[in-house]
């Protein structure tokens, strides 16, 4: 029987809380200990959870010699803090998205992540789909790649679960962009390659996060675009397409994948675990134990994402 790994937890909002219960079942993990700076929030879960040791105190997960690794949940900007500091005490780390604000602070986290156990959790990472289309590409089923759009709706910004996150909705750290975009600038890195932005342009109707961007970025040479907006009428939508000479791709609300080969979009049947929280948890596992998994995004894919991200913050 292999140990389990024991797992700290910082930020107990909706990621974070998300996670819990995922890890909480996980084989490959031990939840024991989980901080939070909200002492309501941390009260309320040791009632919850009592085998959990819940705190407001950083210092019970980052660098404690009882913790093998250390999952972050907090807002971007205070990741280096905490990221840096555990992985030189030789903990491993998986880190929510996006992985920092500052060059300055991924870079840092890039240092002391080399030849250590680190992740970001991208959730298009493990996703049937992009094997799925990442398969076809190498295959030659798509052709050569003519060019990706990306288009996201939001009635709403912040989305209800995120209600309680304010920084989500604020400029400093949060918007769509770094929040939702940073997803399927992962997914475009990976399958069509690291992006360098063109031309990035924001709008804000209030004081807040963003209400419109739009962006030309390319992969190489091949134009990838984003339009985005908040407070449009209808359902929120997430949209990603790759055009190829021989077949496109859409994906759409995260998991629904068609295909063109003419003038009709096709629903692709995908098998195998869809991607989650949980499969990613493994796939953390197994970085931690030395293995190398392709499906979980490292520090470096991180960074990438980070760049063409904040390019439409400067």
């Amino acid at each position: 029987m292999t140990t389990p790994i024991r797992l700290g937890i910082v930020g107990l909002g909706a990621m974070g809380r998300h996670l819990l219960a995922e890890a909480l079942d996980h084989p490959d993990f031990t939840v024991t200990h989980a901080v939070d700076l909200a002492p309501a929030t941390v009260a309320a879960l040791q009632d919850e959870h009592p085998a959990v040791q819940f705190s407001t105190s950083i210092a019970d997960v980052i660098s404690a010699a009882d913790v093998d690794a250390v999952y972050v949940a907090t807002p971007p900007a205070t990741h280096a803090a905490l990221v840096v500091p555990a992985l030189e005490a030789g903990q491993a780390v998986f880190c929510e998205k996006p992985l920092a604000v500052s060059a300055d602070d991924a870079a840092a986290m890039l240092k002391a992540a080399e030849g250590k156990a680190a992740g970001v959790n991208f959730s298009l990472s493990d996703r049937q789909s992009t094997r799925y289309v990442e398969q076809a590409i190498a295959d030659g089923r798509v052709g050569d790649v003519l060019g990706v759009e990306i288009r996201l709706s939001f009635p709403v910004w912040p989305r209800g679960f995120q209600a309680e996150a304010t920084w989500v909705g604020e400029r400093a750290q949060g918007g769509f962009v770094r929040e939702v975009f940073s997803h399927f600038a992962y997914l475009t890195d990976r399958l069509v390659g690291p992006l360098r932005a063109v031309h990035t342009e924001l709008e804000h109707r209030t004081p807040a996060s963003e209400t419109a961007a739009y962006g030309l970025m390319k992969a190489g040479e091949i134009p990838v675009q984003l339009s985005g907006l908040v407070g449009a009428a209808g359902p929120e939508s997430y949209e990603w397409e790759l055009r190829g000479t021989r077949q496109s791709y859409r994906l759409t609300g995260w998991r629904d994948l068609f295909v063109a080969e003419d003038n009709e979009w096709r629903p692709v049947e995908l098998t195998g675990e869809l991607g989650s929280e949980g499969t990613r948890l493994t796939l953390f596992a197994q970085a931690v134990r030395g293995e190398h998994p392709r499906d979980l995004a490292d520090f470096a894919a991180g960074e990438r994402v980070r760049s063409v991200v904040e390019a439409f913050h400067h």
